[in-house]
């Protein structure tokens, strides 16, 4: 059984049809943070942690008031008017880190021969790099450097199959297509993330 079997919510059950479900999103998105725990270094924790801070914002403005931000485009209509969109912002940051993770992922996957710490050091420089000061640059280096082998990885996430490779794949292209989605939002209104 795979990393992707064990979820206690997949990308791919993610209530999409009227706008992304915002508790189920966060679920799914858990997910994420404990895949990082698989990559067996401490130097992740600095990913895990700004995620779970922008988890936990999102998650704060749901319990607020959970019918009106029942979706992540409702919440992030209905905090487009106040001056400060805490849970707006988290949702962005947190779709930068998810970026990054899937398309590190992605690279791993249509390249088998390359190794972790490349995938995720390309992925980096393609998304969250220009988002960062020089503080934070080298912190990020020094994580993509502490990536284990390839084969270790796939071998802890149990996608050693082709049968685990497509659960993992359809997860993947779930989390692609609801990234797509928020950067579409974040695009037709400039207005949500103005300033951030």
């Amino acid at each position: 059984m795979s990393y992707f079997d064990t979820l206690k919510l997949s990308y791919t059950n993610v209530d999409t049809s009227n706008g992304i479900n915002t508790e189920q999103f966060l679920e799914a998105t858990e997910g994420v943070v404990k895949l990082f725990d698989l990559l067996g270094s401490s130097a992740f924790s600095v990913v895990q942690n700004d995620m779970n801070g922008n988890i936990k914002k999102i998650r704060e403005k749901l319990q607020s008031d959970a019918a009106t931000n029942n979706t992540l485009q409702n919440l992030m209509a209905a905090e487009a008017p106040q001056k400060k969109r805490v849970a707006t912002e988290g949702l962005l940051w947190l779709s930068r880190g998810l970026d990054f993770t899937a398309q590190a992922l992605r690279r791993s996957i249509e390249n088998p021969e390359e190794e972790l710490n490349t995938s995720f050091t390309k992925a980096y420089e393609a998304t969250l790099r220009k988002h960062h000061n020089m503080m934070v640059r080298p912190v990020f280096a020094l994580a993509m450097k502490a990536c284990p082998y390839r084969k270790d990885f796939y071998q802890k996430i149990g996608v050693l199959t082709d049968a685990a490779l497509e659960v993992m794949k359809a997860w993947l292209q779930a989390l692609e297509t609801i990234l797509a989605t928020i950067n579409a939002v974040f695009k037709e209104h400039p207005e949500y993330i103005k300033g951030m």
